[in-house]
């Protein structure tokens, strides 16, 4: 009997259980271990946020604090469990969703050696977006991969359209600079690029402003062409996401051995690593 070297069994015993109520959602004890997960996240961000006002830290810092490590503990608890349930544990350490949930546990244990390290717990905010597969928000999902793969596909050519752009208003900058001069606040090239960026970008802060009706000229030139700037990388973005709209859509099963999502419906192995689904 042949089989096949990307294939191998499926968890067994307690640790297909415990895949079962980790990683899946379809079952009533995986929801509401989700469920149960969110509110642990939702509650230690509000302490993380209630903790950063001064009044209140200095009548509830030591609560605060315990909660702190009490969240911590329990996400700390979380992760190695879901390392110790799935075959490859390097394919979920790696991932989108593995990152993010090392993330929510690393500030409080670097707050030995980093004072302030804390108020980065807020980053447990993104551990949020699991809302969308606990409750099987397809579409959502979905909506996601479509502006992921989007985003991705799009930014070689957003990058060399940056790189046009920081041309054209080191170009503008140096013409301004030469047509104002030091007189009407444009004190040096650098100076003349910000002033660049930001009339170019229609963000307008009005801390310098061109005098002369030549500078005028140029600044109202400017102005146009930002707003077709802005559009350019829209559009490549609007044309990816367009292109990933056509693809098929996918499943939220997770796979039994790396834990990462996103298979075609009618899949029969994991496309990241090959296992059987």
């Amino acid at each position: 009997m042949n089989i096949s070297p990307t294939t191998s069994p499926e968890p067994q015993g307690w640790r297909a259980k415990l895949h079962e109520v980790i990683y899946e959602s379809e079952k009533p004890e995986g929801k509401a271990f989700d469920v149960a997960l969110l509110s642990c996240i939702l509650i230690s961000i509000v302490v993380v946020i209630l903790d950063s006002v001064q009044t209140l830290h200095a009548k509830y810092g030591e609560l605060f604090y315990v909660l702190e490590w009490v969240f911590t503990v329990i996400f700390t608890i979380e992760y190695i469990l879901r390392l110790i349930c799935i075959r490859r544990p390097l394919k979920y350490v790696f991932s989108a969703f593995g990152i993010i949930d090392l993330l929510a546990i690393i500030p409080t244990y670097l707050s030995f050696v980093i004072a302030g390290a804390q108020s980065l717990l807020v980053l447990r905010a993104l551990r949020l977006l699991r809302i969308f597969r606990i409750f099987r928000l397809v579409h959502f999902l979905s909506e996601l991969r479509f502006l992921s793969t989007a985003v991705a596909s799009s930014l070689r050519k957003i990058s060399i359209f940056i790189l046009f752009v920081l041309t054209l208003v080191v170009i503008l900058g140096s013409i301004i600079y030469l047509v104002e001069g030091p007189e009407n606040g444009f004190t040096s090239i650098p100076q003349s690029i910000y002033w660049a960026i930001v009339t170019i970008t229609t963000v307008g802060y009005g801390d310098i402003a061109p005098a002369t009706p030549l500078g005028k000229v140029i600044a109202s030139f400017v102005m146009l062409l930002g707003y077709g700037i802005i559009a350019v990388p829209t559009g490549i973005v609007t044309t990816e996401m367009a292109l990933a709209v056509r693809k098929r859509e996918q499943s939220n099963h997770a796979c039994p051995s790396c834990g990462r999502e996103g298979h075609d419906r009618d899949a029969k192995h994991c496309k990241y690593c090959g296992a059987a689904l």
